[in-house]
């Protein structure tokens, strides 16, 4: 089982940047691929972005597309999501996810197995 724990949420304008991140525990953290979800209020939680497990590999919902950016530090044990040019429909709680297989790219057909408990992004237009 593996421990997540968001943290950078925070208020922002429109235009503005945050960069969230999730620390992981519990299991190699080198060796599965990582998630970034969000909920909006009265919304289904929608898929953001994903890397694999080497970081070599990275999926983004159509939305946030040349906006925001995963990457990972596995020395760190750390996914970040950099999210630039946000918008008011970007406000969400953010959360990540881990792979529950090993060595998976992060896509489509993932089955998450851990997730962290979120962090509040919200965007004032």
């Amino acid at each position: 089982q593996v421990q997540l724990l968001e943290s950078g949420g925070g208020l922002v304008q429109a235009g503005g940047s945050l960069r969230l991140s999730c620390a992981a525990s519990g299991r190699t953290f080198s060796r599965y691929a990582m998630g970034w979800f969000r909920q909006a209020p009265g919304k289904e939680r929608e898929f953001v972005a994903s890397i694999g497990w080497h970081g070599v590999t990275t999926y983004y919902a159509d939305s946030v597309k040349g906006r925001f950016t995963i990457s990972r530090d596995n020395a760190k044990n750390t996914v970040y999501l950099q999210m630039n040019s946000l918008k008011p429909e970007d406000t969400a709680v953010y959360y990540c996810a881990a792979d529950q297989a090993n060595y998976g790219l992060g896509y489509q057909g993932t089955l998450w197995g851990s997730w962290g408990q979120g962090t509040q992004v919200t965007v004032s237009s």
